[in-house]
Order: C-alpha cells, then structure tokens, then sequence
C-alpha cells in the first residue's frame, strides 16, 4: 500500500514541476519576451543534447525489465551483494559518463528492482572521477596527488554508501512487492 502511495506522489510531484515551469515561461514571457526566448532556445538545445542519452537509457532500462530479473538484481546489487555489490557500483560510477539525470530513471528502476540505497549514493558519488579528465589532471597536478586523490574519492564513495545503508536501516522497505 505504501508504495502506491509514493508512486503516485511521484507522478503528482512530476505534474507539479511541469505546470511550475510552464507558468514561470509565461510570466517571463509576458514580462520579457526576449528572455522567455532566449531560456527557451537554451531548453531545446540541452534537450538535443541529452535526447540521444536518454534513448540509450531507456534501451538499457528496458533491456534490464525484458531481460534481468529482480532476483537477479537482488544478487548482485541487492541486501546480500557484498563486496561484489560494492566494486560493481564504484567501478559502475568511475566508468559512467553524460549528465547525472539522465542515469536517474535507470537507478531508480534498479532500487525498485531490490538494489541497496548504499550502492546507488557509492554509484552517483563515484562519478566524481572522470576517466576522460585524469590526464589533464596527472599534467596540472602530477601522478601522486591525482592517484591520491582518486583513492580518497573511491573511498569517500564507499563511506557515504555505507553511512547510508545504516542511515536508511531502519527505513529501507521490500521493493520486490
């Protein structure tokens, strides 16, 4: 019964930011045209720019619906995934890439499909290291400081995950009903 409940929160609060926006493009465009136009143009380009994203994320979201199944999930990112769970969020949040929006939906079906909330906060939290940038960082700042630092980060995702499975303990809910 709860789920239903925040389900259907979830679809009002999508509503709710639709309507919000469309009201504040009015008033701005009633009020200053030449801004309404300009956040517009912004809006459709950064909307081309994640379309293609998008697709790939619903492709892979519906390959895991078609393909894998909770159990299956439960097993490798869920209650008893251990450290299996952990190196394939870490490893899974260094090697993403593109906007963290986009990797939302795709999360959110896999929490619902029994992954830990630890492992999706280590995941978001690791996409702080971007593979395409330590080169660039290695030339500014040298070999040490960027391993260093990387670790820390690495390690940093992983306490924030496990501060967030005992944090959420008592909360966590059976997602598999």
């Amino acid at each position: 019964m709860k789920q239903a409940s925040n389900k259907k929160r979830k679809s009002r609060s999508g509503w709710i930011m639709l309507v919000l926006t469309v009201i504040i493009y009015l008033v701005t465009a009633s009020t200053e045209p030449s801004l309404a136009y300009a956040a517009l143009t912004k809006s459709f380009e950064v909307l081309k720019m994640i379309a293609p994203i998008m697709l790939a994320v619903m492709l892979l979201m519906a390959l895991i619906a078609t393909f894998i199944k909770p159990k299956g999930i439960a097993r490798h990112l869920g209650e008893e995934s251990g450290l299996k769970g952990w190196l394939l969020a870490l490893t899974g949040g260094v090697l993403s890439h593109g906007s963290t929006l986009v990797w939302y939906p795709m999360l959110s079906e896999l929490r619902e499909h029994g992954a830990r909330d630890g492992l999706i906060v280590a995941f978001f939290y690791a996409r702080a290291i971007k593979l395409p940038w330590l080169p660039v960082m290695i030339g500014y700042f040298g070999l040490t400081f960027t391993v260093v630092l990387t670790f820390y980060i690495v390690l940093a995702a992983w306490i924030q995950g496990v501060l967030t499975d005992r944090l959420l303990q008592g909360e966590h809910h059976d997602k598999s009903k």
